[in-house]
């Protein structure tokens, strides 16, 4: 049985590529105590500093084929062979519907949006608040750039100012390649499924597709695994588009009523030896209070459960342009910031490792 299909709907909804459980109204109801009254240790405290990105970095090649810029969460500047890809970029001071309520951040962006170098192409992988900012989208919109998203999700770009010509939506097992306008480089993107779902109010969840992605050219093989739960189509895109260099998988958001759509540190790294992975990338924590969980578990997990599974992991430091060279690198950024006796901002040359 192969798990790698084009999305199906039901009903005018977008269906999961196996059956997913969702959080019951008595779940979340048993939840909710804690969601208003335990988030003492669910945020950082003392508040982290403004981590800064120097747009200057930008100008200057470090040699390195692959470059990363992770912004927090799964915000983050992609640069292979120079070809630049702009993921999942959210510069709101909240992940919410409203600027007055909800998740806040846990430190600004590290750089303003007018501040980004050239970008060859964005990609937005679902609808969800944490990943599709319209902050963010309105102020890139007039660049001439590719927007690549998910089936039905070009609507809020339209929205949000970007131009239909420029938006690519993709379905499961689409592929696109592209090419960059400022220095030929290339890059192809293959969407593939995920376990999670989509929606921006109560209302419309299941209206538009979510995905996962292989990001490759003829040198490097990378996949950005977006949200989702653990499934066995992991396995088989690793057989059939693995090994990959990297894996981008999610650690945060997590709680065991939440296993079918969100990841968490365990799973994560089953996801990532499933699909072959050679490093594993964390991303989708440290900036977000979207759970339950203390606001650094998630990373601490992973860091005492890769070594046991021989899972070797790439942790960069906030707004830093850091090169991947293939080999595992580990940024303890935030442990400073536990007692804050300590806490202190990283110097550039403690964020490069």
């Amino acid at each position: 049985m192969s798990y790698l299909k084009p999305a199906r709907r039901q009903n005018g909804k977008f269906l999961n590529p196996v059956p997913t459980h969702f959080t019951s109204a008595s779940e979340m109801f048993r939840m909710l105590p804690e969601f208003l009254f335990g988030r003492r240790k669910r945020e950082p405290a003392p508040q982290l500093p403004h981590f800064r990105t120097d747009a200057r970095w930008f100008e200057a090649s470090n040699g390195s084929p692959v470059r990363i810029t992770w912004f927090g969460h799964s915000s983050l500047l992609l640069e292979v062979d120079g070809f630049r890809l702009l993921v999942d970029p959210v510069w709101s001071l909240r992940a919410s519907p409203v600027q007055f309520a909800g998740p806040q951040r846990f430190f600004p962006p590290t750089i303003a949006l007018h501040e980004l170098p050239p970008l060859d192409a964005v990609l937005i992988s679902h609808d969800h608040y944490d990943h599709l900012d319209e902050t963010a989208v309105r102020a890139l919109a007039d660049r001439n750039v590719r927007w690549v998203t998910s089936l039905g999700v070009g609507k809020y770009l339209r929205r949000f100012g970007v131009s239909a010509e420029r938006i690519d939506e993709m379905d499961w097992c689409d592929r696109l390649s592209l090419t960059s306008g400022r220095n030929g480089a290339t890059l192809e993107i293959l969407s593939l499924p995920s376990r999670h779902f989509s929606g921006r109010s109560l209302f419309n969840r299941f209206g538009t597709l979510w995905a996962s992605f292989v990001l490759r050219n003829d040198h490097h093989n990378l996949y950005f695994g977006a949200d989702s739960g653990q499934w066995p189509g992991f396995a088989e895109i690793g057989e059939t588009y693995g090994p990959f260099d990297l894996t981008m998988l999610e650690i945060g958001a997590s709680n065991p009523l939440w296993e079918s759509i969100h990841l968490g540190p365990d799973r994560a790294v089953e996801a990532h030896v499933a699909l072959r992975g050679r490093v594993m990338f964390p991303i989708h924590w440290g900036l977000f209070d979207l759970a339950l969980h203390e606001w650094r578990q998630p990373i601490e997990r992973l860091l005492s459960i890769a070594p046991e599974k021989g899972v070797d992991l790439w942790i960069p430091a906030p707004g830093v342009p850091t090169a991947f060279q293939g080999e595992p690198t580990q940024n303890l950024w935030w442990r400073p910031f536990v007692n804050p006796a300590q806490a202190r901002v990283p110097s550039l040359a403690t964020a490069k490792g």
